[in-house]
């Protein structure tokens, strides 16, 4: 992530939307388990109100910097992996819930986009559940990712996107202009 936007990232103003938006609405009816995985904490906003709702959480931060500031603070109940979420070092079947918010798009390319869901869906224990949330494209979006990765994902496609990973019962729901939420089954 570029400078401006690591810097919004780690303020106050975002984790007040994380806390009173993002999560609730990505969360809503949503039963997390006991083992949760959590794809992309960037700063662990959101770790830092999920540990408090499950009895294990692994995160999963590609970004080393981000990665050992996590490990410094965490509570007890949480690890912190320094990989590549679209090759895992994590076992089959260990989550029971695996959570991503608005990291998506940091994605390289719309394949790595979907090796990512298929690694999702191996890690999930059957019946498991990835719930998720990203970003809809606009003009301040794109700014604010100017000399960073920004792919987009389409809502609109995603569904059959995370059928082909392995998942079913799919649902997508669109909060325009902003942002979309997702929620999918390992059978």
């Amino acid at each position: 992530m570029n400078l401006v936007h690591r810097w919004l990232c780690s303020s106050a103003k975002w984790k007040n939307v994380v806390e009173t938006y993002i999560l609730p609405w990505t969360l809503e009816d949503v039963n997390l388990g006991a083992d949760l995985l959590e794809i992309g904490p960037g700063p662990g906003v959101s770790t830092d109100l999920l540990c408090t709702r499950v009895a294990r959480l692994t995160c999963v931060e590609i970004d080393r910097s981000y990665a050992n500031k996590l490990r410094r603070r965490v509570p007890d109940n949480v690890s912190i992996l320094y990989e590549d979420a679209t090759k895992m070092s994590i076992p089959d079947r260990s989550f029971d819930a695996v959570v991503c918010f608005t990291m998506l798009h940091h994605v390289r390319s719309a394949p790595l986009q979907d090796k990512l869901l298929k690694e999702v869906a191996r890690v999930l224990r059957p019946g498991g559940i990835f719930v998720g949330t990203d970003s809809l494209y606009s003009r301040s979006f794109r700014l604010l990712h100017t000399f960073d990765t920004m792919v987009v994902v389409n809502p609109d496609s995603f569904p059959a996107r995370l059928q082909a990973a392995g998942f079913d019962d799919v649902f997508v729901d669109v909060m325009k202009p902003y942002a979309f939420r997702f929620r999918a089954r390992k059978p």
